[in-house]
């Protein structure tokens, strides 16, 4: 899209703005400030599963100026001023204070009764030289992150104080353009989002696809044609009639968790000795990071937990799903209490088994014996019985080397797509900030059906 500049310029009085448009002034929001609150502590004895709507930080969108209500806190609003006093209406300008800074609102008409948590400034307005809608996008575009990295504090824990949003900078042309170019934005934006939704759902789409390549063919295999048996177990349903069916234990030598308790501690870490293994390895499958180590005389004590190169190592607490095969070249070590080891035995190859591990049986099958509350925890016992449709080796490995190639067709589609993503979120971002910077003249699109 090529659009057309101001024909004047002035210099913005403020160094880093630079210049806006002959005819705009700058002035801080306070000048257009009728009323400006964050919520206060305490709320979370009031929250309810009905009640009026708590708006907190996780429902200010990221790059845009809407309200993400998908995940809402409902509240028992007390009686008195504090009640009044956070109460949102509809034009306010919601900030982000304490994280996410950058991250804005503004109240839609059609917005239920609703009260800001105290990690939330509410600005309401005068609209005497800023409409809501305007302030929103300028405060997500270059000039509103601009000013809140500069006036952010806190250490690891930033935040802003409301004197940092009263004298946010910003531009302010008159109120008639500020509604042509909020207009075309609107209209840009939406199109913009359109597209990222698309290129969402076809993300969504591909894991779907990617997750079940893998099930089929671990419980199907590669022949559409090969005879079928009922394997007897409701997650596998009919597999090849070829096929063993087992649990997992049978299928493998030895299993073990790591070190309970007391046996391993981090005041046991030293600067050099042998390697502790853990999740920060296995997550991202990359054996060269961390630095925990034991000494020798504290590796010999816990040998039995030990790792070698074809080791198949499954996070256990949390975030199973997480597997990795020990490469060759690692470092002698153990696994720490967060990973359990697994060895196959002798005709089981262990890049099948992990593609079993992951696969939506497996996790069927963990669904209905997992424990752990919030965070599921998967021990020996539980991952030993799970039922597994096992092929001949020949057959294993020709599964693999096919789900290697669609995994790797499915993930460069995926790449592909959220890369198309992030170009159009950068588009987005760009075109507001050019917009509300009046870096393009955009007043007569405002009106227009498409640009």
């Amino acid at each position: 899209m090529s659009l057309p500049r101001y024909p004047k310029y002035k210099d913005s009085g403020v160094e880093w703005l630079g210049q806006v448009p002959e005819g705009w002034a700058v002035m801080p929001l306070k000048r257009d400030l009728s009323f400006l609150t964050s919520g206060s502590r305490g709320w979370a004895d009031n929250y309810a599963e009905e009640g009026e709507l708590f708006i907190r930080i996780t429902n200010l969108t990221r790059d845009g100026i809407g309200l993400d209500l998908s995940d809402v806190q409902r509240v028992n609003v007390p009686d008195g001023a504090e009640g009044s006093r956070t109460k949102v209406h509809p034009g306010d300008v919601l900030f982000s204070i304490t994280a996410y800074l950058g991250s804005v609102a503004v109240v839609p008409d059609n917005t239920e009764s609703a009260y800001v948590s105290q990690h939330v400034a509410l600005a309401r307005l005068r609209r005497i030289h800023l409409s809501p809608k305007w302030a929103g996008y300028a405060s997500i575009s270059v000039i509103g992150k601009t000013w809140f990295d500069r006036q952010s504090y806190g250490g690891t824990k930033i935040q802003l104080s409301l004197d940092d949003i009263r004298e946010l900078p910003l531009p302010v042309p008159p109120l008639p353009e500020q509604l042509a170019i909020v207009t075309f934005l609107d209209r840009e934006t939406a199109k913009i989002d359109a597209l990222m939704a698309e290129q969402q759902r076809l993300i969504d789409l591909l894991k779907e696809k990617r997750q079940a390549a893998i099930s089929h063919a671990v419980t199907k295999g590669l022949n559409p044609d090969a005879p079928m048996k009922d394997s007897g177990v409701e997650w596998l349903g009919e597999v090849p009639t070829h096929w063993e069916v087992k649990r997992l234990k049978f299928a493998l030598s030895s299993t073990k968790a790591g070190p309970f308790g007391s046996a391993l501690t981090k005041d046991m870490y030293v600067e050099s000795g042998f390697r502790v293994y853990g999740q920060e390895q296995v997550i991202p499958g990359d054996f060269s990071v961390g630095d925990y180590y034991i000494a020798p005389d504290r590796f010999a004590e816990l040998c039995q937990y030990s790792v070698s190169p074809g080791d198949i190592l499954v996070s256990c607490v949390g975030t199973f799903g997480k597997i990795a095969i020990v490469p060759d070249g690692i470092e002698p070590g153990i696994i720490n209490p967060r990973l359990m080891r697994l060895r196959c035995s002798p005709g089981v190859f262990d890049q099948y088994i992990v593609d079993v591990l992951r696969s939506s049986v497996t996790f069927e099958q963990f669904s209905a014996t997992s424990r752990g509350g919030t965070m599921d925890v998967i021990n020996i016992g539980t991952l030993s019985e799970i039922w597994i449709a096992l092929p001949p080796t020949h057959d294993q490995q020709a599964i693999h080397g096919y789900l290697m190639a669609e995994i790797a067709r499915l993930d460069a589609l995926t790449a592909a797509a959220e890369s198309a993503i992030a170009l159009l979120r950068e588009r987005r971002a760009a075109l507001i900030s050019a917009a509300v910077t009046g870096q393009v003249d955009v007043r007569h699109l405002g009106a227009s059906e498409s640009a």
